[in-house]
């Protein structure tokens, strides 16, 4: 029998206002695989992905038909609680966005949140947020400041912070929207670095316009073309040989 797809879209569409920005987009997303979306600027990449945990919901004037799924849940269905459903499909944006509060609470945060009013015991969070920085390859690096402002961190310490602020909840899926733009080519390949690291333990779809990265740190690809899936294949396939001539236009540089 066949693994459930981590997501799967069927015939989504999605204005804005009256600007059509998806057109009847079907695919499935593999568990536990990294996949890249790519396209030139406009194409609905980023709309795509902020429909995955529905953030793109948030703008009052956005009108969306078709289904969307995780792990075979319906995230449309009038039920489902958005709080919920974020910590199951994190997000991780373009600039870090670390709180003004010390690196253990940035990490502790959606840990407690999702705790509520019960207390945590001090060892409990404690090895909590060790357990995070350490998958995101961050412990050695902070574990004698933990108190310190996360504001004081590189961009590069910032951006796995963010991802360690979501792992204590532990999420399904992690959404990465170009998490290397505000990098520098060493903090590139470091998060490249992380993001390859958990692959298996994490289901990643990441929208990159540098394709040089789609092909290092992805291994399956969707491009995209005016709102629209032209071709979603296994990264080096895609690179190689592409099916379609528009893909081959656009990893080629002749457009976008």
């Amino acid at each position: 029998m066949a693994e459930t797809p981590a997501i799967r879209t069927d015939r989504l569409c999605l204005w804005y206002r009256t600007f059509q920005a998806l057109h009847d987009i079907s695919l499935d997303i593999e568990q536990g695989r990294i996949t890249s979306l790519i396209g030139p600027s406009g194409c609905g990449k980023s709309t795509l992905l902020r429909c995955m945990n529905r953030i793109v919901e948030r703008l009052p004037y956005v009108r969306i038909t078709g289904g969307i799924e995780v792990l075979g849940h319906d995230v449309r269905a009038p039920e489902v609680e958005l709080l919920q459903l974020r910590r199951q499909v994190g997000m991780v944006f373009q600039r870090p966005n670390p709180l003004p509060l010390s690196i253990r609470d940035n990490v502790a945060f959606t840990y407690r949140l999702q705790r509520g009013t019960q207390r945590i015991p001090r060892p409990e969070l404690d090895e909590v947020v060790e357990a995070a920085l350490r998958e995101v390859l961050l412990w050695d690096a902070v574990k004698d400041r933990l108190d310190d402002s996360a504001l004081g961190l590189s961009l590069e310490e910032q951006q796995k912070l963010c991802i360690a602020r979501l792992l204590p909840v532990k999420p399904a899926v992690l959404l990465m929207d170009e998490p290397c733009s505000a990098l520098d080519p060493a903090g590139t390949e470091a998060v490249e670095e992380l993001i390859w690291k958990l692959r298996g333990a994490y289901t990643i779809v990441i929208v990159t316009h540098n394709m040089a990265q789609a092909r290092r740190a992805s291994e399956s690809c969707i491009f995209m073309l005016m709102g629209r899936v032209v071709e979603h294949r296994p990264t080096d396939e895609l690179f190689v040989a592409p099916q379609h001539p528009e893909t081959a236009d656009y990893i080629e540089g002749r457009y976008g």
